[in-house]
């Protein structure tokens, strides 16, 4: 695929199963990922993968996040969070790595790591791969960091979830250029 016709028409496809993306596909995913702006060349990313059992657990340490929240939460919150993990056959979590810099602040360095997850989205649909790019409370969780094995200095900054689309791509609304462009008149 061109990579225009990646950047004007990729889309977020929510419905997604099995197979997952194959070694050969996942290497190119993370070789985009590798390639994001990064100034500093701090490299302030990191990626867990998550799929088979592992998405369970994941679910599981989502349903306790949710209880341990301080409310009770109900069975359908509990049994939705459980499932969550199981939407995709594989899940990307792209963790944005803080690194100590007198240059580069912390803010430079988590849209680093967002410009990492997008390319890994850019490149999933350049490859015919299904994607989706959620976040939610169990991206800002602190059990849920803690479970992950997230240090001090990182956060979740996205979930991404792959896999092979259940239906056809969507075409993605033509929007006016002119509604989000405009010149500053000095």
């Amino acid at each position: 695929m061109d990579a225009l016709d990646a950047l004007i028409n990729r889309v977020s496809v929510p419905r997604l199963s099995e197979p997952a993306p194959d070694a050969a596909q996942r290497e190119v995913l993370f070789r985009a990922a590798l390639r994001a702006p990064d100034h500093g060349q701090l490299r302030p990313w990191r990626f867990l993968t998550v799929e088979g059992d592992a998405r369970k657990q994941l679910g599981e340490l989502f349903a306790q996040a949710l209880s341990a929240s301080g409310s009770q939460p109900s069975v359908e919150a509990l049994n939705k969070a459980h499932a969550m993990p199981l939407r995709a056959p594989l899940m990307v979590v792209v963790i944005a790595s803080i690194k100590a810099s007198p240059k580069i602040p912390e803010q430079e360095q988590v849209i680093a790591a967002s410009c990492a997850a997008h390319s890994i989205l850019l490149a999933a649909h350049a490859q015919g791969i299904g994607a989706v790019w959620r976040t939610g409370d169990m991206a800002t969780n602190a059990h849920v960091a803690n479970g992950l094995g997230l240090s001090e200095n990182e956060q979740v900054v996205a979930y991404l979830y792959l896999g092979t689309p259940e239906r056809e791509l969507r075409t993605p609304p033509t929007l006016n250029i002119d509604d989000f462009v405009s010149a500053w008149p000095g």
